[in-house]
């Protein structure tokens, strides 16, 4: 795989990881860009012990632009997009419309003195799989997948580095019922400077786990899994995709390595070419269950960056919202306004439906 980054016309990065050495990426962003936004604000609740990102900018990002005006797609004549390149395999540069970033203008001031604010630090970053704008994850080869995963490995790493970064998140939203703004394939990458609610829960059952037996909850509960075998969906040498016995979502499926590794960088070449096959396989179910394009989040959960790597396993969560041909699951009262999860399917059932996909 070969590495080159540039400067867009607005100083924002972009690096282009490509399949071929001889790839020669020299061509200029001639846009004219105005200068990114400053950084959002964070605001801390006091009453959930969480942070909230305020990014007033983001009301204007771009929102569904029909095909001839996608801005992932590659820049042909004077058809000037986010990539100067007029082909390219993966690319990756920061977001117009980020959420965090390092551009800190003024510090902000209190809002009460139980909810401090600081900037938005961080950095949001766009991950395009493919310059065709008619292609999806599923349709990639698996020499496709394994860039994508050694671009993602590249990026948790340098984005490990920035001063304040505690989290590195990787994720693919796919599917208008999901939210996507843009239809070109692609995914983002969210560099956090405090861990995560959901993953502060998990670490948090992870210690109490260590606390009590000595193991590694997830590998404990992965171990279980595959014991049982009973919502298991496909498996090889290295990964096992299954479903979570107590799955919040109508189809929810975790793709974990069998072996304990903090994060995307800590895996193996043999780990990285075996996940393609059974991630592209798992896509294809997911499309087959409803014979359409099923809306779906992928979600990779890394370790934090500096604190409680040896409780993480790393793992990929799939899911999707449709729980029918005709009908979405909706987060209601119980989800959005308690955070109790109520299950249209049972996990045992999804998992027989997905085997037969």
């Amino acid at each position: 795989m070969k590495r080159t980054a540039i400067d867009l016309a607005d100083g924002r990065e972009l690096i282009y990881f490509d399949e071929r050495d001889d790839a020669v990426r020299d061509q200029p962003d001639r846009r004219d860009l105005p200068p990114p936004p400053p950084a959002s604000q964070l605001r801390y609740d006091p009453l959930t012990d969480e942070w909230v990102a305020v990014a007033v900018h983001r009301q204007t990002r771009t929102f569904l632009p029909p095909a001839n005006e996608c801005p992932l797609d590659p820049s042909v004549g004077d058809r000037l997009t986010e990539i100067p390149a007029p082909d390219y395999d993966v690319v990756v540069f920061e977001n117009r419309f980020p959420s965090l970033s390092g551009r800190v203008a003024d510090e902000p001031g209190e809002i009460t003195p139980f909810t401090p604010v600081r900037p938005g630090l961080g950095r949001c970053e766009v991950v395009c799989f493919t310059s065709d704008h008619n292609a999806s994850f599923a349709s990639l080869p698996p020499r496709r997948v394994r860039t994508v995963l050694d671009a993602l490995a590249d990026r948790t790493e340098v984005l490990g580095e920035l001063p304040g970064v505690e989290q590195i998140f990787c994720f693919e939203n796919r599917g208008v019922e999901i939210g996507v703004t843009l239809h070109h394939p692609h995914g983002q990458i969210y560099a956090y400077p405090f861990v995560t609610p959901r993953t502060r829960a998990l670490l948090a059952a992870a210690r109490r786990h260590a606390e009590r037996t000595g193991g590694n909850l997830y590998a404990d509960v992965l171990a279980a899994e595959r014991a049982t075998g009973d919502r298991v969906v496909t498996e090889n040498e290295h990964w096992t995709a299954f479903v979570p016995a107590a799955a919040r979502w109508p189809f929810e499926v975790h793709v974990a390595p069998r072996r304990v590794v903090p994060d995307i960088p800590a895996l193996s070449d043999s780990e990285r070419d075996a996940f393609g096959p059974l991630y592209l396989d798992l896509l294809r179910r997911f499309d087959g269950l409803f014979d359409m394009p099923m809306p779906y989040i992928s979600a990779w959960h890394q370790a934090p960056v500096r604190i409680d790597r040896e409780l993480g396993h790393l793992h990929l969560q799939l899911f999707s919202i449709r729980r029918a041909t005709d009908k979405l699951k909706y987060l209601a009262g119980s989800e959005s306004g308690m955070g109790v999860f109520i299950n249209d399917i049972s996990p045992e059932r999804a998992a027989e439906l997905l085997r037969a996909a």
